[in-house]
């Protein structure tokens, strides 16, 4: 039987509202130690991912960052899979799409979070 995503992903998940600022992400990407995290509507529906990246390339254009909303600035309409997907189906998924992270659900409700680096790190526990 093929590994599950729900093995390799991250239990723990930080979310960001859709509506809070830039400066408010950056503080919780701080505080939480993050490099992304899911875009919610209304604490539940999943609009997008905001990642270290796009904060690097949002202040490259010196932009507000006090004025500017995460819906703004999030990647839209993420990968997400239900925890019983096999590991194989979301690395494909992830390398045609380019893309480098995934929330993983269970019924309607986030379970989890991977990002590629999770993928990395399995080679390295293994080695």
């Amino acid at each position: 039987m093929s590994r599950l995503i729900s093995s390799l992903m991250q239990p723990r998940v930080w979310s960001i509202d859709m509506d809070d600022t830039i400066s408010e992400v950056e503080r919780q990407f701080a505080e939480q130690g993050l490099t992304w995290a899911p875009v919610l509507e209304s604490k539940r529906t999943i609009v997008g991912v905001i990642s270290a990246a796009d904060l690097l390339q949002f202040h490259a254009q010196e932009r507000d960052p006090a004025r500017v909303a995460a819906w703004q600035l999030c990647s839209y309409k993420p990968i997400s899979v239900d925890e019983h997907t096999p590991l194989a189906e979301v690395a494909r998924q992830m390398t045609e799409q380019g893309i480098h992270h995934v929330v993983v659900t269970r019924g309607e409700c986030i379970a989890g979070v991977v990002s590629s680096m999770d993928f990395v790190r399995t080679f390295v526990d293994a080695g």
